[in-house]
């Protein structure tokens, strides 16, 4: 199978509910309110709770107190609370997957750090609504769930990699395309944003030339988490190049920073999406 047969596949498994889509029309119409957003979203008491968590923890740092759907809204935004729609129904969705706890605690670590990691870059740099920049991160890496769902030797495979070998570049050895190719065509037969889409889709290209802003906070992002997982023996100049860093004035001390941060923020993140039943915090 291509990248586009394992995503086609995995939409028919992974699903994500009549409340998102509800929810999804509803932001998507101009002539909708704060309330009528907010209603919708109350239906799912998880949700709602799960959203008010996030909307009070250090991860906006709002120094109020949000108590409702229609403030959170109003306070962080439209944008930012659909972000955190995605984050709970995709989350879920792969609640039915057929895996070993261990490896699912380990994929999700990974992913809240990669989402922590690129929000942290773009807020440091000063990227305009850095917040929208964490749910790409957490989405980033979901190919990897799809292959594991039909091939799990594969992904085992994957990652037996060398000190010279990189998790991205035996993806394509092994299976002929990344887990980011999955990825980004999962996103798109559940009809998500293009503005996620693309960054998803090229995260591993390193021809900046032509990547929007978020695309190169995402591949510096994904590195940065890999080294603090699968390539801890690396050399970490083979898996980010200073070249890298300087053409988006990153120093090696941010990312020593966003790392730091990651610890911090890590289990709160976790303990409020609950993605994995094993978790226990």
């Amino acid at each position: 199978m291509n990248a586009y047969e394992y995503a086609e596949q995995a939409s028919e498994i992974f699903v994500l509910s009549d409340s998102f889509i509800r929810i999804k029309e509803l932001i998507d119409d101009e002539s909708s309110s704060i309330d009528d957003i907010a209603d919708v979203i109350l239906l799912d008491p998880a949700l709602a709770g799960t959203i008010l968590k996030l909307s009070n923890s250090s991860f906006f740092n709002y120094p109020g107190k949000i108590d409702t759907i229609s403030k959170a809204v109003l306070i962080i935004g439209i944008t930012e609370v659909y972000n955190l729609v995605i984050a709970y129904f995709t989350t879920n969705a792969f609640k039915r997957l057929n895996a070993n706890p261990e490896y699912l605690d380990d994929f999700w670590e990974r992913s809240v750090d990669c989402a922590l990691t690129v929000k942290f870059l773009g807020t440091k740099l000063r990227v305009p609504n850095a917040e929208r920049l964490f749910i790409l991160g957490l989405l980033h890496n979901l190919g990897e769930l799809v292959v594991h769902q039909f091939l799990p030797e594969k992904v085992k495979e994957c990652k037996q990699i060398n000190a010279d070998e990189l998790p991205w570049t035996k993806q394509q050895e092994v299976l002929g395309f990344g887990y980011a190719d999955v990825s980004a065509e999962l996103l798109k037969q559940w009809q998500l944003p293009y503005s996620l889409i693309e960054p998803i889709r090229f995260q591993d290209e390193d021809e900046f030339e032509h990547s929007t802003d978020e695309t190169k906070l995402l591949y510096i992002a994904k590195r940065v988490m890999t080294l603090n997982h699968e390539c801890k023996s690396h050399d970490p100049s083979v898996v980010i190049t200073d070249e890298k860093l300087d053409s988006l004035a990153v120093q090696k001390e941010l990312l020593r920073d966003a790392s730091d941060f990651c610890d911090m923020e890590r289990l709160s993140i976790l303990a409020v999406l609950n993605p994995s039943a094993s978790m226990l915090y």
